[in-house]
C-alpha cells in the first residue's frame, strides 16, 4: 500500500513522532518525502500513487483539484481534531475513508478542564491575582470572600459530547454534583454519567462552575448572553474551551465588569485572539490561556498513535473507530 505525509512541516514532527512514523513505514510504502501545500502544487502528480494519506495541520483542502490528481485515493488519517478546513463537498463525493484524531484531542481538554473546575471551586485565580496585584497575603479565617470548595458543590456542564462525558468522568472520584445541560442526552446517558439534566438557565443559576464544550454551529453561536453571566451564583466561574463565539462576548464582558465576584477562565474567545484594547485583557476577573487546552508538546503523539491505530484496523479490513461521515463532521467542534 503507498501513502503519503501531506501536512505541514512543523505538525508533521508534532504529531507523527518517530515511534508512530516507524509503525506507520511497517505497513505503508511511504513513496516520497513530506508534502505540503505548495509541494503538492507545484507537483500534483506526485499524488496519483498515493492509496492512504497522512495529515494534520497545515494539511491539503480536499477539494476537486486535489482529488483528481490522486485517483487511488481510498483513506484519509487526519492526525489532528475537527476535518471542517479541509473536507469539501467533492470530497464527499467520492467513496473515500477519512478518520480523525478528535478523540485523542479531547483527552487533554478534559483534563485542563478538570484542573481548572477544581482550582476555580478553591477560587484559586481570584486569590493569586489578589494577592499579585494589592500585594496582600491574606490567610485562613481572614478570607472573607466565600469558596465554594470541591466538597457538596455543584458543577455545570453545558454539552455532554465526547469532552463534556470525558470530563464528567474525570469528576466521578470527586465529593461534587455534576448538573448538565444538553437537549440531546437521554436520561439513561445521563444516569451512567452521574449527572442530572437540566436547563440552560438552571446549570447558571446553580452551578458553583460552568463548563462550556458546546461545538460551534449556526445553532449555537451566541447562545450564552449576558443574561445567563447574571444569573450566576455569588463567587461562582466559568470556563470556556469550546468556541469564543458560542458566547455574546460583548454582553459577557459588561457582566463581568459589574459582577467582580465571577470569574472567567477562557482559553478560546472570538475573535482569537481578542482585538487588540479588549476588557478581556486587563479584567481582573478574566483569566486567558492561548488556546492550549487541546494537544501540545507529547501530547501531540498521542493523535499519531491514534492514526498509527486506525491504520491497523483498516488494514485487518475491521471498521475504523474514528471514522468521519459528513454528518458527524457538522456537530465536531
Amino acid at each position: 500500500m503507498k501513502g503519503l505525509y501531506v501536512l505541514m512541516e512543523g505538525a508533521y514532527h508534532t504529531i507523527y513522532g518517530e515511534n508512530e512514523r516507524e509503525d506507520i513505514s511497517k505497513l505503508v510504502d511511504i513513496y516520497a518525502p513530506l508534502q505540503e501545500r505548495q509541494s503538492i502544487a507545484e507537483n500534483p502528480s506526485i499524488l496519483h500513487d498515493a492509496e492512504v494519506i497522512f495529515t494534520g495541520w497545515g494539511g491539503p483542502l480536499l477539494n476537486e483539484t486535489f482529488l483528481s490528481n490522486a485517483p487511488n485515493l481510498k483513506a484519509v488519517f487526519y492526525g489532528a481534531g475537527s476535518i471542517k478546513r479541509c473536507v469539501t463537498d467533492a470530497f464527499w463525493g467520492r467513496d473515500i475513508l477519512i478518520t480523525s484524531a478528535f478523540a485523542a484531542n479531547a483527552i487533554p481538554v478534559a483534563e485542563y478542564t478538570l484542573s481548572q473546575i477544581l482550582f476555580c471551586l478553591k477560587r484559586g485565580w481570584h486569590y493569586a491575582n489578589k494577592t499579585k496585584n494589592d500585594g496582600t497575603y491574606i490567610m485562613g479565617m481572614n478570607m472573607l470572600d466565600y469558596v465554594p470548595g470541591a466538597y457538596r458543590s455543584t458543577v455545570g456542564i453545558i454539552s455532554l459530547g465526547m469532552i463534556g462525558r470525558k470530563v464528567c468522568e474525570l469528576l466521578k472520584p470527586f465529593d461534587v454534583q455534576v448538573i448538565a445541560y444538553d437537549p440531546f442526552v437521554s436520561g439513561e446517558v445521563a444516569r451512567k454519567l452521574n449527572v442530572k439534566l437540566c436547563t440552560l438557565e438552571e446549570v447558571f443559576e446553580n452551578a458553583d462552575v460552568v463548563s462550556l464544550h458546546t461545538p460551534l454551529l449556526k445553532e449555537t453561536e451566541n447562545m450564552i448572553s449576558g443574561e445567563h453571566f447574571k444569573a450566576m451564583k455569588p463567587s461562582s466561574s466559568f470556563i470556556n474551551t469550546s468556541r469564543g463565539a458560542v458566547v455574546k462576548e460583548s454582553e459577557m464582558i459588561e457582566v463581568l465588569k459589574e459582577r467582580t465576584d465571577i470569574q472567567a477562565v477562557l482559553d478560546v474567545t472570538h475573535p482569537e485572539p481578542p482585538v487588540e484594547g479588549s476588557p478581556l485583557y486587563t479584567l481582573p476577573n478574566v483569566v486567558l490561556t492561548p488556546h492550549i487546552a487541546g494537544s501540545m508538546g507529547g501530547e501531540c503523539n498521542r493523535m499519531g498513535r491514534y492514526m498509527v491505530e486506525e491504520l491497523e484496523r483498516y488494514i485487518k479490513g475491521e471498521p475504523l473507530r474514528w471514522a468521519i461521515s459528513k454528518e458527524k463532521a457538522t456537530t465536531l467542534a
